[in-house]
C-alpha cells in the first residue's frame, strides 16, 4: 500500500543525483496490494492516450497511467533500492559538470573517481552539454540498461590531471531514507525522507541511541509506503489509531501497536513538501497529543488511488477514496497545520529546539 506523491524535483543550485537518493518520479497515492495487483475488469490494453483520457474524463487529479516498465522502476524505488555507480554529479555557474558525492564501496569509489573530479563525457556525450537530469538519468540507466549488471561508459579528470576512460557496472544501491543526529542537550533529531521499505525499522534503530528529546524531521517528505508509515507511528504511541481510509465501499482502521515510547519529548517538523504518509503521520500525532508540530502548512494530499494491472501490463491507478486522521479530519486540499508556525526565514531547526525546551526533556 502506498500513500505517496514523489514529485520530479531538482535544486536549484544545479546538485542532482544523491547517490543514496531512489529515482523520483510523478506518482500517487495507492490503495493496499496486500492481495496482489487486481486485473483490470474489462481484460483490455489501454494506450497512454486513452488512459489519460479516461482519467480527465473522470476529472481525477491523482489517477496516472504507467507502462508496464515505468511501474516496475516506481516499485523498485520503494523497496529502497535502485540501479546506480552511486556518484552524484552538480554544475557550477561556470558550466562545468562536477562529482559532488561518492557511495563508499560503490562502483564509482572502487573505480577511483572522488568528489571534484569532472565528469567530461557519458558515453560518446559530453556531459555539459546534456542538462543533469539527463547526466543523472544515463548514469541509473535507462530502458533495458536501468538493472544490476549493466555498464556505462566514463570519461573523468582530475585537476589538470589526464583524462580516464572507465567502464563501469551499476549496481543495486540502498536508498537512505534516515539519518539521525544529535542536536543540542541530547536531543536526537531524525530525518525522513520518504517511507520506503524497512523506514519503520531503521526509525525504531535510531530510537534506541540515547536521547532526552526527539525531532522528528519530515520535511520534503514525498509519501510512501503507509505500512512503514505506520509502523513508524508505532515508535512513537503506544498503540491506537493512527488513521483509516476508504476500501471497497468500507473502512479500514490504521493502527499503531503497543509498546512504542508515549513519554519522550516529541516536536515534528514540517513543511509545503510534506505529503501523503507523512503528513498522516504528522497528523496522527498532532491528534493524540503526542507532539508538537512544528514549522508551514503541509502540502494537502489525503486521497487514495486504486492500482489495476491492464491486459499489456500497464497498470493504472484511479483514485478510490480519502484517509483521515484519527479526529477525522481529511487533509486532502488543506494540508496541515502546524501548531508552531515557522516564519518566513526563520532557523526552524533552532525553534524546534525551543519548543522541546518548553515541554521539557527526559533525564
Amino acid at each position: 500500500m502506498v500513500f505517496g506523491a514523489v514529485l520530479l524535483a531538482g535544486a536549484a543550485t544545479g546538485a542532482w543525483g544523491d547517490p543514496n537518493d531512489p529515482p523520483r518520479r510523478a506518482s500517487a497515492d495507492l490503495a493496499p496490494a496486500s492481495a496482489g495487483l487486481p486485473a483490470d475488469p474489462s481484460g483490455k490494453a489501454l494506450s497512454e492516450q486513452q488512459a489519460e483520457h479516461l482519467l480527465a474524463a473522470g476529472g481525477d487529479r491523482w489517477g496516472a497511467y504507467y507502462s508496464a516498465q515505468e511501474y516496475a522502476e516506481f516499485s523498485q524505488g520503494l523497496d529502497g533500492r535502485y540501479p546506480g555507480v552511486g556518484l552524484s554529479v552538480g554544475r557550477g555557474e561556470d558550466g562545468v559538470t562536477e562529482v559532488s558525492q561518492v557511495t563508499p564501496a560503490g562502483p564509482a569509489a572502487q573505480a577511483g573517481i572522488a568528489p571534484g573530479d569532472r565528469l567530461l563525457r557519458i558515453g560518446q556525450d559530453q556531459a555539459d552539454r546534456l542538462p543533469v537530469t539527463e547526466v543523472v538519468a544515463r548514469l541509473r540507466g535507462q530502458g533495458d540498461e536501468r538493472r544490476a549488471g549493466s555498464e556505462v561508459t566514463l570519461a573523468v579528470r582530475r585537476g589538470d590531471g589526464e583524462v580516464r576512460e572507465l567502464r563501469l557496472k551499476r549496481v543495486l544501491l540502498d536508498s537512505r531514507q534516515v539519518t539521525a543526529e544529535h542536536l543540542d542537550r541530547g536531543v536526537l533529531r531524525i530525518t525522513v525522507r520518504a517511507f520506503t521499505s524497512g523506514v519503520a525499522d531503521q526509525v525504531r534503530a535510531a530510537l534506541r541511541a540515547p536521547h532526552t528529546g526527539v525531532v522528528l524531521d519530515l520535511r520534503g517528505n514525498s509519501g510512501g509506503l503507509v505500512d512503514e508509515a505506520v509502523g513508524t507511528a508505532g515508535s512513537l504511541l503506544d498503540g491506537g489509531p493512527v488513521g483509516s481510509y476508504q476500501e471497497r465501499g468500507g473502512t479500514r482502521e490504521l493502527t499503531a501497536p503497543p509498546g512504542g515510547d508515549g513519554r519522550t519529548p516529541l516536536v515534528v517538523l514540517v513543511d509545503g513538501g510534506t505529503m501523503s504518509a507523512a503528513e498522516l503521520l504528522a497528523g496522527a500525532l498532532q491528534d493524540r497529543s503526542r507532539a508538537v508540530v512544528v514549522g508551514s502548512r503541509t502540502f494537502g494530499k489525503g486521497t487514495v488511488q486504486q492500482p489495476s494491472r491492464l491486459a499489456d501490463g500497464a497498470v493504472l491507478e484511479m483514485t478510490v477514496g480519502r484517509y483521515h486522521t484519527p479526529s477525522g479530519r481529511s487533509l486532502d486540499g488543506t494540508g496541515l497545520t502546524p501548531d508552531v508556525p515557522a516564519a518566513a526565514g526563520e532557523d526552524t531547526d533552532a525553534l524546534a529546539l525551543r519548543v522541546l525546551a518548553g515541554l521539557g526533556t527526559r533525564s
